[in-house]
């Protein structure tokens, strides 16, 4: 895209083991930036995030507590630490890629330079993207020339990734191995070799799993062996957690529950009111089953039918959606719901306030970031009651449904 540049080829001698030091402990007490108006200015020097949570004990329930600022949450562990790390974020989804894992790295990354470490990402290659690149702030991506087979997945080959993961490794004097999602081949791949080589690793989970088809027993064994010996592991909800704990066997002392955010200075309310006379949905969501793709082929035509002022707007692309204009194509539905197609997620808000309500139709959900976003825009949320998302929707501004 426009903010990224490639680098020419770099000629630099591995140098012998570097010092391994171990994770800085987390601290107890989670330190708190000064509360703003959430207008992107303020003299806070580390990007702030708001969260929509319930408050977990009596005492943190005030008029505002739903709306709470905090600094990034791998960053408590670090912040006022003397020692700098260089972390090396892996995972088979990243930008171009659109989704809420991709955007989490991304800011996750940020938010770690500017707290003065060194990060660096590893991901596979997208169409030309291949090679060594930089994007905004200065965040390091190395390409890797694989290719994806399935789902945006690279084909397992365990030990084939051996030499490049060793390169990246000694080439930026790596101290913490930090993978993401518990599908990505790459990730599991990446912990597995980095922990035999004597590095710190540290596991996010950003989905939940079952237990009972074929591809979850597959992948809940790739996980037990993945996670058998890593330091430490992170889930976005209690929810998540119990899920991974139950799928993997590890330790539920190594999890840490850190929720998602996002940067309020993105998502802002419009300062136009929109007009009542039509009530526009929107949907923002890959459109596959997992996301309730389905759900909505069989919702749209109804709510239309008994609510004439009521318009659609999807954002989104995936397999289902041949399904969706089907629908509305039968339903002659084309002036009602509008079809943007994949939404570049620095557009995200302008589509948001557009509308009245933010709908989240997924069939089940770790954490839903989409929610905090539509949310930070002003929208009404409604959504399913699945996986973590009641955890993360503040009942004053949500609806479920069952």
């Amino acid at each position: 895209n426009g903010h990224t540049t490639r680098c020419g080829a770099e000629r630099i001698s591995p140098s012998p083991g570097s010092p391994r030091s171990p994770l800085i402990p987390r601290p107890e007490q989670p330190i708190q930036a000064p509360l703003r108006s959430g207008d992107g200015d303020g003299d806070v020097p580390a990007v702030t995030f708001l969260l929509l949570r319930r408050p977990r004990s009596t005492n943190a329930r005030t008029g505002s507590s739903y709306f709470s600022y905090v600094t990034s949450p791998i960053s408590h562990a670090m912040d006022g630490q003397s020692r700098k790390h260089r972390i090396l974020m892996v995972s088979d989804f990243f930008f171009p890629n659109f989704g809420g894992v991709e955007s989490h790295i991304y800011y996750l990354s940020q938010c770690l330079l500017k707290l003065g470490h060194k990060v660096v990402v590893m991901t596979h290659a997208y169409g030309k993207r291949s090679g060594v690149r930089y994007v905004t702030g200065g965040l390091k991506v190395y390409y890797v020339p694989w290719r994806p087979f399935l789902m945006q997945n690279t084909l397992p080959t365990l030990f084939m990734t051996f030499p490049i993961i060793r390169t990246i490794l000694i080439r930026e004097r790596i101290s913490v191995v930090h993978g993401h999602q518990a599908f990505s081949t790459l990730c599991h791949e990446a912990l597995m070799h980095a922990r035999t080589m004597g590095y710190k690793v540290v596991f996010t989970d950003h989905s939940l799993y079952g237990f009972a088809d074929v591809g979850s027993i597959h992948m809940n064994k790739v996980l037990q062996f993945t996670l058998a010996d890593i330091d430490q592991a992170i889930c976005v909800s209690h929810t998540s957690k119990e899920n991974t704990v139950l799928r993997s066997g590890i330790s539920p002392d190594k999890v840490f529950m850190v929720p998602n955010a996002v940067d309020t200075a993105m998502f802002t309310p419009s300062s136009n009111r929109l007009s009542c006379d039509e009530i526009i949905i929107v949907v923002i969501s890959r459109l596959v089953y997992r996301k309730g793709a389905d759900l909505l082929v069989e919702v749209i035509p109804e709510v239309c039918r008994l609510f004439p002022k009521v318009r659609f707007i999807v954002g989104g692309d995936g397999p289902k959606r041949v399904r969706l204009e089907e629908m509305r194509e039968k339903f002659s539905l084309q002036d009602r719901v509008e079809m943007l197609g994949a939404v570049p997620h620095a557009q995200v808000r302008s589509v948001l306030i557009s509308g009245h309500i933010f709908l989240n139709s997924s069939l089940t959900e770790a954490f839903c970031i989409a929610i905090l976003e539509a949310a930070s825009c002003g929208l009404l949320t409604v959504s399913t009651r699945v996986g973590g998302v009641p955890e993360v929707c503040p009942f004053m501004i949500s609806k479920f449904l069952l």
